[in-house]
């Protein structure tokens, strides 16, 4: 009996001992709760802020994008615009080439239509003594003294005993050492001798750089046309033209001596030459 009352005494207090146990672990379990709640209600605030960061943020994405595309709009039409410059740029030296040919052939036609016009000038004109005073009709008709007509130049006589290269070596010597009477007057008996000679046109030139060196300027550019006109092939050609064009520039006509030399450039654009005709353009353009 004893025993059964010490047992139930004791089942009690453990029910109670449990019971309060049981109390403390619903405070505790309450509390984790409650800080567990507290963190979910923080990370979704902070959750929040991140979305709207990250809408602000593809907003402004979309707005660089449509700036890039923007950009790229103008960039294309940029190149475009390039491209069509360079296209038209590549065309301007060559439509400057052909205008300045052009000019050149005229130039070239004008000299040999002025050369014409004197020609006959001299032809049609009457000779001085005829360009007196009429006779009045009383005294009768007067016989016109004919004038004996000079008779064509004759070719240079030959020298004896040398050969063409000797003779043409005879005068360049004369040329080098500043007889230019001399070096003019073998030089034309080497092209009068001996036209087809390849050093025919060689003659030529050095007969107009004689004339330029005795300053005979009008001359020396008759000359060198006559070397452009008849050896178009020469490979004194570019010379020739460097020569007038200096020639004319001495004679005072810079716009003709400018027009020649733009004509050396177009036509010769890899010679030596065309580097003191390009020197010599600037110059002039640099006056106006």
């Amino acid at each position: 009996m004893f025993r059964d009352r010490k047992f139930i005494a004791i089942l009690i207090a453990g029910t109670l001992f449990l019971a309060q146990v049981s109390n403390g672990g619903d405070k505790k379990e309450e509390k984790v709760y409650e800080l567990i709640y507290k963190d979910v209600q923080l990370i979704k605030q902070t959750l929040l802020r991140l979305e709207n960061k990250i809408n602000k943020n593809q907003e402004e994405l979309v707005r660089l994008q449509k700036n890039m595309a923007h950009w790229e709009e103008l960039l294309t039409g940029i190149r475009l615009e390039q491209a069509s410059l360079k296209d038209k740029q590549e065309e301007i030296p060559l439509i400057y080439q052909a205008i300045l040919e052009k000019l050149g052939s005229l130039y070239l036609a004008l000299q040999n239509t002025n050369q014409e016009i004197a020609t006959l000038k001299r032809i049609l004109s009457p000779p001085e003594e005829e360009q007196g005073e009429i006779a009045p009709p009383e005294q009768g008709p007067q016989k016109e003294e004919v004038q004996p007509k000079e008779p064509p130049p004759e070719k240079m006589p030959l020298p004896p005993d040398l050969s063409p290269q000797e003779i043409f070596n005879l005068a360049r010597e004369d040329y080098l050492k500043g007889h230019y009477d001399l070096a003019i007057e073998g030089f034309k008996i080497y092209k009068d001798n001996f036209p087809e000679s390849p050093l025919a046109d060689n003659a030529s030139y050095w007969i107009g750089e004689s004339l330029y060196s005795q300053e005979k300027y009008e001359e020396a550019v008759n000359q060198f046309n006559e070397l452009i006109l008849n050896y178009p092939f020469s490979d004194k050609i570019a010379s020739a033209y460097l020569k007038k064009g200096l020639s004319l520039l001495q004679m005072g006509k810079q716009e003709e001596a400018l027009t020649v030399f733009k004509l050396l450039v177009s036509k010769f654009p890899l010679e030596e030459e065309t580097k003191v005709a390009q020197e010599k353009i600037k110059e002039l353009t640099e006056k106006k």
